[in-house]
């Protein structure tokens, strides 16, 4: 507990502990103390834009409140009391406005400017300047999100300190000094991060903007309605600037166990894909001629005929994207009414874990981290990659193991690491063993991984340790319950047909996944769900149109087992999935609801011990640990060894290692702004597998499978493991296992 100390502001008496910044201490007494620079979640203050001047007894000028601690007996007073102090702070915000454009009724930040608010508060009601204000080309671009307006910039240093400090990519940076001082990126390259986005919210003024915003809504005509990200499993909370029925931007809504108000730019800029060109809006049912538009009374008819011609011979391929009311609605459906046979699930995890849960705010205060897997952490849960990198800046020790980490190991060896791990002689084990604050995570596919990472904490002695803890990082938003509320559903035959009378796909990611349109090739019939013609034009025989995530009313259950509540934030171009899953469902003899709200009560009553949506509220509270069950046993084989360097030598072949990057996926692919974020199109090579080729980065390379052939750039990484060719999904095309890499003709 630490210790308490006296202070005094603006004569009130407070208590705070040891050690407590001034400007908290002031907030404890009820006291705002103005600041532009100051924010707690950037690191340690800086004092860059002296707005918090105060007067301190004993002191004979004033101080900038934001870089001092609290002391025994301090006696602070504000400019709501001491003269000084509020001359101080006019006189900086006189300075501040010398060369500011003032150009409020047309900056994006009107309405909602802090400049603006403390201005109206603190500042002078006149100015006394005369002279012509320093101008500025404007907007500077400086990615295809951002524009930066200098001639607003008040260098409160907010934006490089997060380039910096919080995402560690050093790209924006400060050039020049004194008054010619402005905030540029490096090398004039755009801002190329998967974070850059949080900027523009740190941003006390208009000068860093949205362009996607920029101009199209100002605070007195929008409604921000709060909901949940569903882009990656860590649930962001978010609110949706609606204007006019259609989203406008997505802010951060600052849950602090979760995401610190951070957020990434696949969640932050990928709303324009509601109003994309290929949006399916109504049934398209397929005849001799094609696909043709259909009423809904038609394509149920035509979804009742192929189901039950089926004969309950269906596989189901469920995205994990779902809300878990329309996985439980679907699985009342085809289990309860038609007795599917099997699904394919999304990657799963394990119910184990949940004697290992914690927030994912403790991995800042961990001592150790171990990262098992073969994907960067920052590829499927971006923000987590932030709580590591700040656990790092704390002092920790992070390890990574995987094809580019600090222990490297090859693709698809996860288990067997973590097998490792809990054996007596490991030394890594040993140092999981003896700290009270230790944290795995497992950032990979396939493997079991959850069950496994059950296993190693259990072995490691995590459960006694409030302080340590487990986290699987799957590649759905909401695959956990999604397959919860899909075995919840009805009791059925898991079997896989064969052949399979009926392939029922739910979803755009299972829509676009390559292992489910293979199962196409072998379904008589097929059924998709999808927001986008593109994604089934080809290849369905019904296509219903899907809704997205901020046109739902649901649940969604992130990567720490937390439910949480997702909101509609606009209406949908088509009847939600519940609605017409109602309908098709009485002709099966299958009552489900057709509203979200009715579907929760059933399954809190099933799945979440009678946890209601008035419990889960704005910021969902996350379970305490339940007791540890031991999973099921592994399945999953041996992944394929790598060849060795004599087969690479003389045969030429490397293990092909694909990854599916943060930005990409049907949304992402319908958003022009973001394709600069999308990987390169380039392929990865460790330092022999390049020389021995005569490869160097930059080079145009060739890569070789079972006839097919992918060109691509070469980079050489000096961390990768020997003996892959490491290149994104959506770059790969059919290439598969292993790959022959020479140089372009």
């Amino acid at each position: 507990m630490p210790e308490l100390v006296k202070v005094t502001v603006d004569e009130r008496g407070v208590e705070v502990p040891q050690g407590t910044g001034l400007v908290e201490a002031a907030q404890a007494a009820g006291i705002e103390i103005p600041v532009f620079c100051y924010e707690p979640r950037l690191g340690p203050p800086v004092g860059a834009c002296r707005m918090c001047l105060v007067e301190i007894e004993g002191m004979p000028k004033l101080q900038a409140g934001c870089t001092l601690t609290v002391q025994e007996g301090m006696v602070i007073r504000t400019a709501q009391t001491s003269e000084k102090a509020a001359e101080g702070q006019e006189a900086t915000l006189e300075f501040i406005l010398v060369n500011h454009p003032l150009d409020c009724p047309v900056c994006d930040k009107g309405g909602e400017c802090p400049l603006q608010d403390l201005t109206f508060r603190y500042g002078p009601p006149a100015t006394r300047m005369s002279f012509p204000k320093l101008t500025f080309d404007k907007p500077i671009p400086i990615s295809p999100l951002i524009a930066l307006d200098r001639e607003r910039c008040i260098l409160c240093y907010r934006c490089t300190r997060f380039s910096e400090d919080v995402s560690e990519d050093g790209l924006l940076i400060a050039r020049n000094r004194g008054a010619n001082t402005v905030i540029a990126t490096f090398e004039d390259e755009p801002y190329r991060s998967p974070f850059s986005g949080n900027v523009i919210e740190l941003c006390p003024v208009g000068a860093l903007t949205s362009t996607q915003y920029r101009f199209e809504a100002r605070p007195w005509e929008i409604q921000n309605v709060p909901t949940v990200c569903t882009g990656c499993p860590v649930g962001c909370n978010v609110s949706a600037t609606v204007r006019e029925g259609r989203v406008r931007r997505i802010v951060s809504r600052n849950h602090s166990e979760i995401d610190r108000g951070w957020l990434c730019d696949k969640g932050r800029f990928t709303y324009p894909h509601l109003r994309a060109g290929d949006r399916v809006t109504t049934p398209l049912v397929r005849d001799r001629a094609g696909l043709r538009e259909a009423t809904w009374d038609e394509a149920l008819d035509v979804a009742e005929e192929l189901l039950r011609a089926a004969g309950g011979a269906i596989v189901t391929a469920l995205s994990g994207s779902e809300t878990t009311e329309i996985a439980y609605s679907l699985g009342r459906v085809l289990r309860g009414g038609l007795a599917a046979h099997s699904a394919v699930l999304p990657e799963a995890t394990s119910d184990a874990l949940d004697a290992f849960s914690l927030p994912l705010s403790a991995i800042a205060e961990a001592e150790l981290v171990v990262v098992l897997g073969d994907d960067p952490v920052v590829e499927r849960a971006p923000i987590v990659d932030l709580w590591i990198k700040e656990a790092a800046r704390r002092g920790a020790e992070v390890v990574v193991c995987g094809p580019t980490g600090d222990l490297p190991t090859p693709p698809g060896t996860a288990g067997s690491v973590c097998s490792e791990l809990a054996a007596p002689g490991s030394r890594l084990g040993k140092r999981l063993r003896a700290s009270e604050r230790a944290i795995l995570v497992w950032s990979g596919p396939g493997g079991g991984g959850g069950a496994r990472l059950a296993e190693l904490a259990a072995e490691l002695g995590f459960e006694g340790k409030p302080g340590s803890g487990a986290l699987h990082l799957p590649s759905t938003p909401n695959g956990r319950a999604v397959a919860a509320a899909w075995s919840a559903a009805a009791n059925a035959d898991e079997t896989n047909p064969e052949p399979i009378g009926l392939l029922f796909v739910s979803g755009d990611e299972a829509a676009s996944d390559p292992s489910v349109r293979a199962l196409a090739e072998q379904a008589a019939r097929v059924v998709v769900v999808t927001m986008f013609h593109e994604l089934a034009g080809g290849w369905a025989d019904l296509v219903l149109p899907a809704t997205a995530s901020l046109e739902r009313d649901g649940t969604t259950m992130n990567l720490e087992g937390r439910l949480q509540r997702l909101r509609r934030t606009v209406l949908p171009p088509c009847p939600d999935e519940l609605a017409w899953l109602s309908k098709l469902g009485a002709r099966f003899g299958v009552e489900t609801a057709p509203d979200a709200a009715t579907v929760y009560a059933e399954l809190a009553e099933r799945l979440f011990r009678d946890l209601t949506l008035e419990d889960l509220g704005l910021r969902a509270p996350l379970p305490g640990r339940k007791g540890y069950a031991e999973p099921a046993p592994a399945t999953t084989g041996a992944p394929p060894p790598l060849p060795s360097p004599a087969e690479q030598h003389f045969v030429g072949q490397l293990r092909l290692h694909r990854y599916r990057a943060l930005f990409s996926g049907p949304a992402v692919e319908r958003v022009p702004e973001l394709r600069f974020q999308r990987p390169p199109l380039e392929v990865e090579l460790s330092v022999p597998d390049a020389e021995r080729r005569g490869i160097a980065t930059g080079d145009v390379v060739q890569l070789r499978s079972n006839g097919t052939s992918v060109e691509l750039r070469a980079r050489v990484n000096r961390r990768l493991v020997e003996g892959l060719a490491r290149v994104a999904d959506e770059h790969a095309g059919d290439l598969h296992a292993t790959v022959e890499v020479v140089k372009a003709p």
